[in-house]
């Protein structure tokens, strides 16, 4: 048996500039970190050598690729030309809730099935190829900054270049302010779901008409400050930079925001987050607050309704868990 897990991810900054629409015209950036939730993919050989049989939300057992439901799935083991295994998937968080779950899976799938057949692969190729089969090959409407994140992880800036390249840079702080960065950093669940390629669709479209342009221009402009104010150890710049960030980007696309969502991101406010987002393409999912520790006692009193979630950083990126020496 392989197991391989890769990070989800919590996006600051500079959401929608990796779509390449924008980047290819302007360039691009995004400042995310990723966090200590995982999806998990194992694989293992299945006694019937020219069966696949794939376990997720769903169970599937078929004898050709074209009859493989599950969209990624099929397209990557088509890719592998692989038969005769057994995949199963789990994670710790559901998918439409805003952390990148469809690349996470992606990235980890791709990192399994390399393993499987006994090859080594760089982050980058990861990310890159993740990024073709979502992309280019599934013609999904979305950017890159999900498949990198999952790849790579940790605190780290993305910069995408008009020619399609993506630059990775880690975020470089005092070890206190990584601390602080955590400890100040609060999410809840605010429910349901949402179709983040109908929402980045849109967005993407929008960005042809030229006030559109000039917002996520500006959403690139918070990111690179966000980035040099962290690297000063300026955490607390972090709140005030991601409201200017979360005003911006509500505007860019109808279904970002909701009466609901807005209604809970002044009450935190009020309470005393310093600014937050929701996590995503935007409709539903996590609300990411950053909240003075002085303050977090009433936030989290004006938001006992919602479901807390840890945030503890990850620093790992796509890796391999386990593989059994005689496997490969």
């Amino acid at each position: 048996m392989i197991i391989t897990r890769a990070p989800f991810r919590v996006s600051f900054c500079g959401g929608g500039s990796d779509l390449p629409g924008f980047y290819e015209k302007h360039g691009g950036c995004v400042l995310s970190t990723t966090i200590k939730k995982y999806m998990y993919l194992t694989i293992h050989n299945y006694f019937e050598k020219d069966q696949i049989v794939l376990k997720y939300s769903q169970t599937e057992i078929v004898h050709d690729f074209s009859e493989i439901q599950h969209r990624i799935f099929r397209q990557c083991l088509t890719d592998f030309h692989l038969k005769g295994v057994e995949i199963s998937s789990m994670a710790d968080i559901p998918a439409g809730t805003g952390l990148g779950s469809s690349s996470t899976f992606t990235v980890a799938l791709l990192h399994l099935l390399h393993t499987y057949q006994g090859e080594y692969v760089s982050k980058y190729k990861l990310a890159k190829d993740a990024c073709q089969v979502e992309i280019e090959k599934l013609g999904e409407p979305i950017g890159k900054q999900d498949q990198f994140a999952a790849a790579f992880g940790g605190l780290k800036f993305y910069e995408f270049m008009p020619d399609g390249f993506v630059n990775v840079e880690p975020i470089i702080m005092a070890p206190g302010s990584y601390r602080k960065l955590e400890q100040n950093l609060l999410m809840f669940y605010l429910g349901g779901t949402h179709s983040a390629s109908e929402i980045l669709r849109e967005q993407s479209q929008n960005t042809a008409y030229p006030e559109k342009a000039a917002e996520q221009k500006q959403m690139c402009c918070i990111t690179r400050i966000l980035k040099e104010e962290l690297q000063k150890n300026n955490v607390d710049l972090m709140g005030e930079l991601l409201h200017e960030n979360w005003m911006l980007k509500r505007s860019m696309a109808s279904g970002i925001s909701s009466s609901y969502i807005d209604e809970t991101y002044d009450t935190a406010r009020k309470a005393g987050a310093s600014g937050g987002k929701l996590l995503g393409a935007g409709g539903a999912g996590f609300l990411l607050l950053y909240v003075p520790e002085n303050r977090q006692a009433s936030v989290r009193n004006a938001l006992s309704h919602l479901r807390e979630m840890d945030f503890e950083m990850d620093n790992s990126g796509s890796s391999i868990v386990m593989t059994d020496k005689d496997f490969i």
